[in-house]
């Protein structure tokens, strides 16, 4: 646990011991000379004793001190070599425990870690592996946060990762595998830490920070802490200083030459989130850290989840995000697409960085084919081509003060990280094939297509052909004539070849790393309407070929759970066309309007129906109307009641239940896992896929439509009551939530995800 303790369990036990074993050689050294000089003090009384007597006395007593002396001898000389067996057998104790301390278990596992965010893949500095370390996970109910540390090995094989041409150097058994590596000195579970890999002493991960927090995300505690893994040794140790950054998440490290350079980060208390801006550097060499005043006026603005990339002519920044604290005003989520060069050059004389070196910051400007304003890319190194690759993102678009629509990205980039910077699009190439057979192809289908078309109406009705003197079939065959030339565009899309049929579905946060120019890209988050679906789907994609994404882990998004925070809000954000178009008129209809729809004249009533009424059964006619209305209104009232009393409300019932002012299609959305859990019981498990999701629509309609007179019924109270139609939708939306959509770890997605952090 020593400030150098980064050389394994093997070096620092056998330091240790040599420790004691020197203290100890001193100590049985110093135990003789006390002897020695006891010795000789009590030879010296035994002479001046006998100075006045004989010679025959004097021999006496000098033959007892003789004795003496060498009784004196022989017991420290077993007294020294019994304290050396102690402390032999302490020395031995010691290391036993010590190497019990700091075991590390390592087992195989079959496939990829589980669904997690916020975990970090980090590429071997010295081989082909990967390192995978920490995360959490959110169900929309409970998180739990994992301090597993995963180490990949990529298969030999070229048809299991993208044909790599240069991935095949290793020759160890496990490759394609995935391990694990567990110990009781290690870091605790946390996620949104950093990890810098270096190649010193046989590679080292360095992790700092991260957060913790319980089940359900009400409390939250960040680490300040650094530990370094040994790869050679696989063992962790942890780095204790005095001087060190303050507790984060969100931050970026990387490694640049003997050095760890982090930034930025942020500080979630639960009320409110503060984004760091401040420089660290550790040394290496002196296991110190030191944190580096930067000028106000020329340094990035405080941020998180950003990209940091380690380059020869220093280290570069890219992106991030933060949110902005306005007085007065509401709390603004920014995404950053600024880039900044961080130049490390020690003083050329004395080699000092801290006291006599350049450490400053330089913007850089946007050239080429930059990708738009988006949060949670992720952009890793690519070594041999001094590159960065970005992938992903979300971009938020705020309809209004209370809704946001998402858009997660899943396209490419490549940002040239060498001289001024610049920007391009990586796009996906088609494999080539010989010439004339995709033409062939193409021409091919058309014909098998009518033909097989044809073939099934003669099946379904051969008598109709017949009559019909082949008229109708040459109306066909002229009509696939004119049509299947439009559609050659749908044909290109439905070519399996299609290498755009391989591209990852698009998410933020994803966890991306290069080896051998090979890009390896893990999980991330993916929205839909008000849920967050956490991945663990598993990708590589050569980036020297660009043919296709090659998947070695699927994560159907139907497959996924979500569960309803019972702290979160049952609405859903709608869009501006959410409503079905019956009721949107009917609540742009002024209430008088509305009740002349609802109330028929006396003249309507003498003729409806083309019968003709007398004036009694008219007034019978609209007695009865009234009473039914009357009693739509009672029922109306009395769902308003229930619906305000949700404490005591089941929670089935809320979510199945539709609300005043919610659309058919945000109902739906809302409550869509109930309806297919009630589609998949019915169908006693035979529903799945699209037909579980048609058979779970059906039911939520059918329960909308038992309920759209009392709705519309409560529409028309509030109206009279003065809520104009926007006030009925964003209480149907967020009653419960203070005007806040969504019901994830807090708020929805968009600007209320602790996601964005």
């Amino acid at each position: 646990m020593g400030k150098k303790g980064g050389g394994g369990a093997a070096q620092a036990a056998e330091k240790a011991a040599s420790k004691a074993a020197k203290r100890a050689k001193q100590e049985s050294k110093a135990a003789r000379s006390a002897a020695k000089q006891s010795v000789k003090k009590g030879g010296g009384a035994g002479v001046g004793s006998g100075s006045g007597n004989k010679s025959s006395s004097t021999g006496t007593a000098t033959g007892k001190a003789g004795k003496k002396s060498k009784g004196a001898t022989a017991a420290a000389a077993a007294a020294s070599k019994a304290e050396e067996e102690d402390l032999d057998a302490l020395l031995a104790n010691f290391k036993k425990e010590w190497e019990e301390e700091h075991k590390v278990l390592e087992e195989r596992v079959g496939m990829a870690p589980t669904r997690r965010a916020n975990a970090t893949l980090t590429a071997c500095p010295l081989g082909d592996d990967l390192w995978f370390f920490g995360g959490e996970y959110f169900d929309g109910d409970r998180a739990t946060f994992y301090a597993n540390l995963f180490r990949y090995t990529p298969s030999s094989n070229p048809a299991a990762t993208a044909n790599q041409a240069d991935s095949t150097t290793s020759s160890s058994q496990d490759r394609g595998t995935w391990r694990q590596y567990s110990s009781a000195n290690q870091p605790g579970p946390r996620s949104a830490h950093a990890v810098a890999a270096s190649p010193a002493a046989g590679g080292m991960l360095f992790v700092f920070g991260g957060e913790f927090a319980g089940p359900k995300l009400n409390k939250f505690f960040h680490y300040r802490d650094l530990w370094i893994f040994s790869i050679a040794n696989k063992s962790w140790d942890r780095i204790d200083t005095k001087v060190r950054p303050s507790a984060r998440s969100g931050h970026r490290m990387v490694c640049w030459k003997q050095y760890i350079v982090l930034f930025g980060g942020f500080q979630d208390t639960g009320v409110r989130t503060t984004y760091l801006g401040d420089l660290w550097i550790f040394d290496t060499a002196e296991y110190k850290w030191h944190e580096i005043k930067q000028n106000e006026l020329r340094k990035p603005p405080a941020r998180s989840g950003f990209s940091l990339l380690s380059t020869p002519e220093g280290v570069v920044l890219y992106g991030g995000y933060c949110k902005r604290y306005i007085k007065g005003e509401r709390t603004q989520g920014i995404a950053l697409e600024d880039a900044w060069l961080l130049t490390i050059a020690p003083d050329a004389e004395t080699g000092d960085l801290f006291a006599r070196g350049k450490i400053e910051w330089t913007r850089k400007r946007k050239i080429g084919y930059a990708p738009g304003q988006r949060s949670g890319c992720t952009m890793t190194l690519w070594p041999q081509r001094n590159t960065g690759v970005l992938f992903g993102g979300v971009t938020d678009n705020e309809n209004d003060e209370e809704s946001l629509e998402s858009f997660c990205h899943n396209d490419l980039f490549a940002y040239a990280l060498s001289g001024n910077g610049r920007w391009t699009s990586l796009n996906l190439r088609r494999k080539k094939m010989q010439g004339g057979k995709r033409r062939r192809k193409a021409a091919v289908q058309p014909e098998q297509r009518r033909a097989a078309q044809s073939d099934g109406e003669e099946d379904e009705d051969e008598e109709g052909v017949e009559t019909k003197d082949g008229q109708d079939k040459q109306e066909q065959e002229a009509f696939s004539n004119d049509v299947v030339p439009t559609k050659a565009a749908p044909e290109e899309d439905d070519d399996p070849d299609d290498p755009q049929k391989s591209v990852p579905i698009g998410r933020y946060n994803a966890m991306l790393a290069v080896q051998r120019n090979v890009l390896y890209c893990y999980g991330g988050i993916h929205e839909t309407a008000d849920r967050e679906y956490t991945l663990d789907d598993f990708y590589t994609l050569d980036l020297v070929k660009m043919e296709r994404f090659n998947c070695l882990k699927s994560c159907p998004i139907d497959a996924l759970e979500w569960y309803e925070s019972s702290s979160s809000a049952s609405g859903s954000s709608d869009s501006s066309s959410d409503s079905n178009p019956g009721s949107e008129e009917e609540r742009e209809q002024p209430e008088g309007e509305e009740m002349a729809e609802n109330e028929m004249d006396d003249d309507e009533l003498l003729w409806e129906g083309e019968v003709e009424r007398t004036r009694e059964e008219i007034e019978k006619i609209k007695l009865e109307r009234k009473r039914e209305r009357e009693a739509l209104r009672e029922k109306a009232n009395t769902f308003l009641g229930v619906s305000k009393d949700a404490a005591n409300r089941d929670e089935k019932d809320v979510i199945s239940t539709p609300q005043p002012g919610e659309s058919i299609k945000a109902f739906y959305e809302r409550s869509r896992a109930y309806w297919a859990g009630v589609a998949h019981e019915q169908s006693e498990g035979s529903a799945r896929g699209k037909e579980m999701r048609r058979d779970g629509f059906a039911l939520a309609a059918q329960k909308y439509e038992e309920y759209r007179p009392i709705l519309e019924e409560i529409v028309r109270i509030q109206a009279s009551a003065g809520l104009d139609a926007s006030d009925i939708k964003s209480m149907a939306n967020g009653s419960s939530a203070g005007g806040k959509t969504g019901g994830i770890a807090g708020g929805g997605p968009g600007a209320e995800s602790r996601n964005r952090r």
